[in-house]
This record gives C-alpha cells, sequence and structure tokens, in this order.
C-alpha cells in the first residue's frame, strides 16, 4: 500500500487536472494550464510507468470530470436521457478521454532517460504526441481542453499562425518544463531564465506580424441569432413561428452583403420547405442585391441525410457537412455503441457525410470557407479551402448545452481557426455565443447569450497565407518525433563533455 505521503500526491493530481482546466474559457486564467502541467511534471517524475500512469489518469478525471461536465446538461436537458443515464455516459465519457493524460505520463515514466533533466524535457513533446493522437485520430478527434487553447489571448498567441494549435502547445508544455528545471536546478539558471524569456519575447513580437492581407472593400455582414430553445426546435407546432422569427430578423437588414443564420435554424429538411420557404427568400436575397446562408438538412438522391448549409441570393450552392460528430450524427463502433444507446432510450442522428472535396460557396461577393458546429475544431478545414477563401463562416448550435461552460469553450476553439488561417470568422449559433473574430484571433464583436438578436458588423476579404496554413501540422510532428529520438539517442550515446568556454563562464554552467 502506498506510504500517506503519496495517496496526497495522487489527490493533488487530481486536484491538479481540475486546475487546468481552469486556464480555458470561460475562466482563461492561462497560467493555470502551465501551472498544472509542471506539478504533473514533478509528481511523475521519478514513478514507475504504472504509477505515473495512475497519476495522470487522476489528472485527466479532474481535467475532463469539470471540463466536459456539459455532456450531462446535453443528454438529460436536450437529449431525453433520465439522469441516471446521463449520469452513467457522462462518466464514461471522462473515464475514456482521461486515459489520454495517463497515456502520456506513463509513456514518460517508460521511456529511457536517466538523467532528470531529459525526463523533464521528454514530457512537454510526449504530451503533445498524444493530444495529436486525441485531438486528430481517436474517434475522428477530440481536441478539447487540449494547452494551446489556453495560450490564445497569451503571448505564446504570437506562434499560432506559424506552428498551429500543436507547435504552440508544445512551446507551452516546454515553458513548464523549463520552469521546473528552473526551481530544480542549481547550475544552468541563467541559460534556462534566458531561454524563457526568449520564447516568451519572441511570441510576444509575433503578435504584430499580419501575415494576411486585404483584398478587397469591407463587407457588411449580419449574424441571425435566432434563440430558439433546442426542447421546442424541432417540435412541428413550433416550425412556423421559428421560419417566421427568422424571416423577420432578416428583412431588417437586408442593406448587409452578407447574413448568416446558424445551424439547423430552418427545422425542416430542404426538399419540406424549399417551394414555399427557402426559395421565395432566395428571390427576396437578390432583389436586395445581398446573399444569404442558411443551414438547413438535406436529403440525397437516394434517401442520405446530410448537415447542409446553402447559399441563397446572387450565388447560389450547397456544402454537405464532412466531419460529423461521434454519437451526435453518426454512431462509432456499432453495434456496440446502438445497444447501448438503445437500452437507455437516447435516439441521435444518423447522417452521412459529404466528399471532402466540395467547391467552396460564395458570398458578398468572395469565396468562404465553411465549417458546421464540431467541424470549426480541426484546423484541416479551414486550411483546406485556402488560399481561395477570403473568410470564414461557422453556424452553431450550442443550445444542446445550455448554459453551460461548453459554449464558451466552443468559441475559444473556432477562434483558434481565425489565428491559424488569418482570416475574419463569421459565427452564427442559435442561442450564443454568436459573434465576428478578426484574424488576430481577438472576439470583434459578440451577442449576448440567450437573446434574439441580428449582430451586425464588418469585414475585410482576406488574401495571403500563414505559415501554419502552407504546413500545416506535419512539421510539427516531425519535429516531436526527432527530439524525443534525440533525447533517447543521448541518453545511450552521450556525448563527452566539450572544454569549458567563454559561453560556459557568462552563464555559470
Amino acid at each position: 500500500m502506498p506510504p500517506l505521503q503519496s495517496k496526497i500526491w495522487d489527490f493533488c493530481s487530481l486536484l491538479a487536472g481540475l486546475l487546468f482546466t481552469l486556464a480555458f474559457s470561460p475562466f482563461d486564467y492561462s497560467c493555470f494550464s502551465l501551472t498544472a502541467f509542471l506539478f504533473l511534471t514533478a509528481v511523475c517524475l521519478n514513478l514507475n510507468p504504472a504509477r505515473a500512469f495512475f497519476r495522470g489518469y487522476l489528472f485527466g478525471l479532474g481535467m475532463f470530470g469539470l471540463g466536459v461536465s456539459w455532456v450531462f446538461v446535453s443528454m438529460h436537458h436536450f437529449g431525453g436521457a433520465s439522469i441516471a443515464s446521463a449520469s452513467l455516459l457522462t462518466l464514461l465519457f471522462v473515464v475514456f478521454w482521461a486515459l489520454f493524460p495517463a497515456l502520456a505520463a506513463g509513456l514518460a515514466a517508460l521511456t529511457p532517460a536517466a538523467s532528470e533533466n531529459h525526463r523533464i524535457l521528454m514530457f512537454p513533446f510526449i504530451w503533445i504526441l498524444v493530444e495529436y493522437l486525441r485531438g486528430q485520430w481517436v474517434l475522428g478527434g477530440f481536441p478539447w481542453l487540449q494547452m494551446a487553447y489556453s495560450q490564445i489571448d497569451s503571448p505564446l498567441a504570437g506562434f499560432i499562425p506559424i506552428a498551429g494549435s500543436y507547435g504552440t502547445g508544445l512551446i507551452a508544455a516546454l515553458s513548464a518544463a523549463l520552469l521546473l528545471m528552473l526551481i530544480k536546478n542549481r547550475r544552468k539558471k541563467r541559460l534556462i531564465a534566458c531561454i524563457l524569456i526568449s520564447l516568451w519575447s519572441i511570441g510576444a513580437g509575433l503578435k504584430s506580424v499580419n501575415w494576411t492581407h486585404s483584398i478587397g472593400k469591407p463587407i457588411q455582414v449580419s449574424l441571425i441569432q435566432g434563440n430558439i430553445s433546442q426542447d421546442q426546435k424541432w417540435r412541428p407546432e413550433y416550425r412556423e413561428s421559428t421560419l417566421q422569427r427568422y424571416q423577420a430578423m432578416t428583412v431588417q437588414h437586408w442593406d448587409s452583403d452578407v447574413i448568416v443564420w446558424p445551424e439547423t435554424s430552418v427545422p425542416a429538411y430542404l426538399d419540406e420547405v424549399e417551394e414555399v420557404f427557402i426559395s421565395p427568400l432566395g428571390d427576396d436575397a437578390k432583389r436586395h442585391d445581398a446573399d444569404l446562408i442558411v443551414s438547413v438538412p438535406a436529403h440525397g438522391p437516394d434517401g442520405e441525410k446530410y448537415n447542409a448549409v446553402v447559399t441563397l441570393g446572387q450565388n447560389e450552392g450547397m456544402y454537405r457537412k464532412t466531419h460529423l460528430l461521434p454519437f451526435g450524427e453518426y454512431l462509432p463502433w456499432q453495434p456496440l455503441s446502438g445497444l447501448l444507446l438503445n437500452s437507455l432510450k437516447i435516439k441521435l442522428g444518423n447522417f452521412t457525410p459529404g466528399k471532402k472535396d466540395q467547391p467552396l460557396l460564395v458570398a458578398g461577393g468572395y469565396p468562404f470557407i465553411t465549417s458546421i458546429c464540431y467541424e470549426d475544431v480541426f484546423s484541416d478545414r479551414a486550411r483546406a479551402g485556402l488560399p481561395e477563401g477570403a473568410y470564414l463562416v461557422n453556424v452553431t448550435n450550442d443550445g444542446w448545452f445550455g448554459n453551460s461552460i461548453e459554449p464558451y469553450q466552443h468559441m475559444q476553439l473556432a477562434r483558434m481557426r481565425a489565428l491559424e488561417t488569418g482570416r475574419f470568422l463569421l459565427r452564427a449559433t442559435n442561442t450564443g455565443l454568436t459573434g465576428i473574430v478578426g484574424p488576430d484571433g481577438k472576439i470583434k464583436s459578440r451577442a449576448p447569450l440567450f437573446k434574439a438578436v441580428a449582430l451586425t458588423g464588418k469585414i475585410n476579404p482576406m488574401g495571403g497565407m500563414t505559415p501554419y496554413a502552407r504546413w500545416g501540422d506535419t512539421p510539427i510532428i516531425w519535429l516531436i518525433a526527432w527530439a524525443l529520438g534525440l533525447i533517447v539517442f543521448h541518453e545511450k550515446y552521450p556525448l563527452r563533455p566539450l572544454r569549458r568556454s567563454s559561453l560556459d563562464k557568462n552563464f555559470n554552467i
């Protein structure tokens, strides 16, 4: 049985996971992610892989237990699940994703590193590699609560247009590791401090660099937030009043070049309302020389169901969602997941993904990059439309999560796409947070939660490419693999010490 002191550190690992979550919106204490990561590194430093895995798992339980607590709200309040069923599903969700911080801690303890400094330095690289696995591959990707998103308003945000979320997350995690080395090492303090100050100073300086440029006159846009409660949205008796609300709010803003409605703002399939509502609405848009971006589910020629966006007005087209939400729009791990949800009497959507190479839609005279709901958390969706896309449009329905922390987290993830691509982002939601985000990742204007409101502003169509938009994540992943290999190689074949130089004397090495 572990001694009492070890149990205390175990409990503190759980608390550190909670602290890590407070670095993200709506709390936004960005330094807490570095503090929590530093603590986890320290308490796992000299453990065997099993104990390190256990402490990493406790950290993950705290991290996801608070960070994705909104799953319960979605399942119980709007998904029709009982309290017991929603609690069970939320628990399963948390205990699954908590495995990834545990995996990172266990792998860091497993790798051959006799030197304490090497072990400290290896943890950030392994952590980000596991984040990449979780964010891109497992169940289609779940990049929630990744290190970089907590730094979107810190000096390190200057690295985002160059290195993206994983590269910036690596710099943040390395900063925490260097701080730990600064605390533990008696020698090399000046050198470590110099590296830390340089990293953060460079990041702060890069924030003033404009990687993209305006390519035309400003476009006036209006984002319609209908504030239709999720428990009423799909009831047939509310359909007409919902359509009337969106139409009335749109009529008041025909002077805008582009008008955007949120995800599934039309609570019916396209073929059910095309003649009586969609076509007349498109004719009105043409008469007012405006473009309307509307989200409406659509049937395919063989009965497939698509989550779609259509443009009405001067340029008509359709985008079909490509990256579907697991357990929301399709069921992975069939037939097990289907049997579980059926036993709990929870019914979810069954959509078909659209093709990857769909042409960009056009509104306001410029092509734009479309994402529907969950797609805005993946950088490859935005990068795929560059450099042609002049701005980004995301339509989403965070009404599923009520007054929880999810809408704030989701907006934080969406802001990253604007900063990575150097484009304005128009984000229209049903109940909030609707907003206009600039190429610097800052929210220029935002509608209040749970209010029926039209948010109007101006954006510039942008051209050019950020370094990250050109390179993507591949260089960072190769850098991580190279760095880990170099550290392991150095442990096995250490270099002979060099003669002290004048540089050594300056830094007291």
